[in-house]
Formats: structure tokens, sequence, C-alpha cells
């Protein structure tokens, strides 16, 4: 009997104690529980993450609005890279958060004003704000009543262009972990126009309406709304837009990840590595991604 069978027969009593927080969504879920946690408990989840610098943190502003698009308050944070605050005109980075997380929980193992301060190789990030808001639970695509998409599009991003970030000709970029990573693939389709860069870690990509709805109601409204918003069967509007995609091996929306890495344009960076669902991958995977995007905003 191999070392994994041996650890799948004792899996049951095992799976609440080894669900973290950062894979809280798919336990709560139950989006092949089993796989994520005999991968923590085989080993396959500890990854390979160097120790996190920053340099000192610029200023970094946090508030609530009105959002006519989602019907409610939302709360929102802007950050801005060292030396850098109100009036500077910098590119803009929108972050999306995950699934049952806000604005205020948008990365893994930084918060969203240490970001623009992260230092990469020792080098620090060419200057760029980040921006994040709270976009609910339904996937960051439009829904009766409720549209974060609406949201970021047309009240968040004019929101900062006002204050000088992402307005022309300053450009602005989508990242995302998990429901974010989707969501921030999805704005860069919908918008290619506007979102000049995206990238997207362990990004969220159901395969089918049936499986989406069997694990969360609440990510699409309708069969033809997933229709309208599945990311891999619209991958042509990214043509010549610089993407970059990293997915654990053992992540269980691994499988939609690479059917979208196929229908992807030749020219995006795929990463499929060693990991799971959870901190340590995104940890891992956030510098090299803020630093894709830096490089593709200046």
């Amino acid at each position: 009997m191999t070392r994994r069978r041996l650890l799948a027969a004792g899996l049951g009593t095992a799976v609440v104690a080894a669900a973290g927080a950062a894979g809280l969504e798919l336990i709560e879920h139950g989006v092949l529980p089993g796989k994520t946690d005999l991968a923590k408990l085989d080993g396959a989840c500890q990854v390979a993450s160097p120790p996190l610098a920053f340099g000192r943190p610029g200023h970094a502003q946090s508030g609530q609005f009105y959002s006519r698009a989602r019907r409610r308050e939302v709360g929102y944070t802007i950050t801005w890279p060292p030396g850098h605050g109100p009036g500077s005109r910098l590119p803009l980075v929108v972050v999306l958060h995950g699934e049952g997380r806000d604005h205020t929980g948008v990365l893994s193992g930084m918060t969203l004003a240490q970001a623009p301060a992260l230092r990469v190789d020792g080098r620090p990030l060419t200057p760029m704000a980040m921006v994040a808001a709270d976009g609910g639970r339904g996937y960051w695509n439009p829904h009766p009543g409720d549209n974060p998409m609406g949201m970021v599009i047309d009240e968040l991003i004019p929101f900062c262009q006002r204050l000088g970030l992402g307005r022309p000709p300053h450009r602005i970029a989508t990242m995302g972990i998990s429901m974010g990573g989707y969501g921030a693939i999805l704005l860069a389709e919908k918008f290619p126009r506007l979102i000049s860069a995206v990238a997207a870690i362990g990004p969220a990509v159901w395969t089918s309406y049936q499986q989406a709805r069997s694990v969360n109601q609440e990510a699409y409204a309708s069969a033809a709304d997933f229709a309208a918003n599945d990311v891999v069967t619209h991958t042509a509007a990214l043509a010549g837009k610089p993407v970059r995609v990293a997915s654990g091996l053992d992540d269980p929306f691994q499988p939609g990840v690479a059917v979208l890495a196929r229908a992807l344009p030749k020219t995006a960076t795929v990463i499929m590595s060693a990991g799971c669902h959870t901190g340590p991958f995104f940890t891992q995977q956030e510098p090299p991604s803020l630093a894709f995007l830096a490089q593709h905003l200046s």
C-alpha cells in the first residue's frame, strides 16, 4: 500500500484538522475536499517561498461609498507605493478578493498596503498603486440587483482616476486569488481596452454551470450568465495582452485552469507547479505576479 493510500484511509477524521483558513472556501463548499486535504497530509501543499521583504509603505486610504451597481455600501482601500500619496499619477492594479472575503483580505501573507512596497530579489517594484473593494460572493459577474463588475468598471476605477491613478497614459491591470483570480481574467476579457495586463493565482475556473452551481449557487444567476462569463471560451479577447496564470498541481481548480491554459494565447505565462489552493502557494506566487504586472505597466 502506498503512502498516499495509507493517508487516504484515515482522511475522514482528518478533514477538519487539515483545513487551513486559505482553503476555507473549498471546505465550506465541498469542492473535492479530499484532494486538498490529502495533499496537505502528503506534504504536496508545502511549497518553498522566500521571506517577503518590504520597503516603507506609502500612503493608504480606506473608506466606503454607495455603489449604485451593487445597491449597497461598499468598502474600499487604495494604497500607494513608497514615497507616493494622493496627487501622484501612477499605474493602477485592481485587486479582486476571493469568495467569502472583502477588501481587507485580498492577498496572502501581506496586506494591500505592503504590496506596492514589496521588494522582489532585493529590488523595489516599479511604482504602482493598488485598490480593492467589496465585491460580494457573486464571482465578480453581474447578478440581478448586484453587479460587482459594474461597480469596479463604472465606479471604483473612475474614482481612482479622479485621484490620478490609472489615468491615461498610465495603465490599469487586474489581479486576484481564487474567485478574485477568475474575476481578474473576466474583467480583462470583458474590457480589453481598459485592462492592460492581468495576473491570476489559483483562479477558480469552473468547467460547467452545473459544477459551479453544485458548489456555490451564488456564483452565476443562470446557465446563460455562466456562458456569458465563462473565461475559457472568451480568451480571444486577451490576444496581445500580458497574462500570467499560476495554479498548484494539487489545486482542486487545476483541471479547469488546465482547460483555460490551452485556450489562452500562446504568449500567456502559465505556471503549473507544486502546491494547493492554500496560503503557501498563494504567497509564493504573489511576488512574481506583482513583478510581472509592474514590468508591463511601466
